[in-house]
């Protein structure tokens, strides 16, 4: 056999395994490889590379050494999902850099993290003062994760007292303008109600290049060129009352999480001054 067919061969052979070898390792971002995964990663890329290339020696040792690896490996993550000492071991453990409020130099130390890299790390959670950080630690694979003191935290339904329904997954019913049965009969609609959604908005299926459906039974449909339906643009009045409703859930939310009585005598007094600012306004309205 001629040695350029040889290699070709080999090649094939070798990248042929390593997809095998990949689907059965399973995959995970390159952010979220254990230090034992990583150097297996290199490991394996190396042999592939003595398998397709070294045509002086007995370069079917190197399958040999790749299924050794791969074995290993697996027994690895086998254990890793079995054993919490084992899975410490291996993939490490979480570090705590800042703990109620305060910054841990010790544990910065430790992960060799300077403070110019830990300020940066913390500008790309959006934080940018660390004393608005209540708790901060460095996840295994090198990402901080931030929790904000709660006073700085993003206003939720649930911090103003509001229940709200759960939300239904979009379910996508048309790809490449054609339906997908399973998901349209797993959605509970029938391929003549599409039509007729489509019908009302002057388009046909093949114009549709994705098309799904909410909760809701409304229908969104991506053409390619634009979306369908447009949201309606709510009036200048119908903004203003947006923003004094939130204005006021904003005050009433600060009230409640104020830490002393007076904190909180300052809120209501500067609750009452806007109400009773928004009902002259009103007045002068109607």
């Amino acid at each position: 056999m001629p040695e350029w067919l040889e290699v070709a061969f080999r090649t094939l052979s070798a990248v042929t395994i390593l997809f095998i070898i990949t689907k059965i390792l399973g995959k995970r971002q390159i952010s979220e490889l254990s230090l034992f995964e990583y150097i297996t990663g290199i490991t394996l890329g190396n042999l592939i590379g003595y398998i397709s290339l070294d045509t002086d020696t007995k370069w079917y040792l190197g399958f040999i050494a790749l299924f050794v690896w791969v074995s290993v490996s697996a027994g690895a993550e086998y254990f890793t999902l079995k054993s919490k000492k084992f899975r410490d071991v291996v993939d490490g453990k979480s570090t705590i850099l800042i703990e109620n409020g305060t910054v841990i130099e010790k544990a910065l130390r430790k992960e060799r993290l300077t403070i110019d890299e830990f300020l940066e790390q913390l500008r790309k959670k959006d934080v940018f003062r660390v004393a608005d950080v209540e708790f901060a630690v460095m996840e295994q694979s090198g990402d901080i994760s931030v929790m904000l003191k709660k006073e700085y935290q993003p206003l939720t339904a649930d911090l103003l007292g509001y229940h709200i329904s759960t939300e239904k997954e979009p379910s996508t019913i048309i790809m490449d303008g054609h339906v997908l049965p399973d998901t349209l009969k797993a959605a509970g609609l029938s391929e003549e109600w599409v039509r007729k959604e489509l019908r009302k908005l002057n388009l046909t299926l093949d114009q549709v290049s994705i098309g799904q459906v909410d909760g809701k039974r409304e229908l969104s449909v991506q053409t390619g060129t634009a979306s369908l339906p447009k949201p309606a643009n709510s009036s200048p009045k119908d903004q203003i009352t947006e923003l004094v409703k939130q204005l006021q859930d904003d005050l009433i939310m600060r009230k409640q999480l104020a830490s002393n009585d007076k904190d909180r005598l300052k809120y209501q007094e500067a609750l009452d001054q806007f109400q009773t600012a928004m009902h002259a306004y009103q007045k002068q309205q109607s």
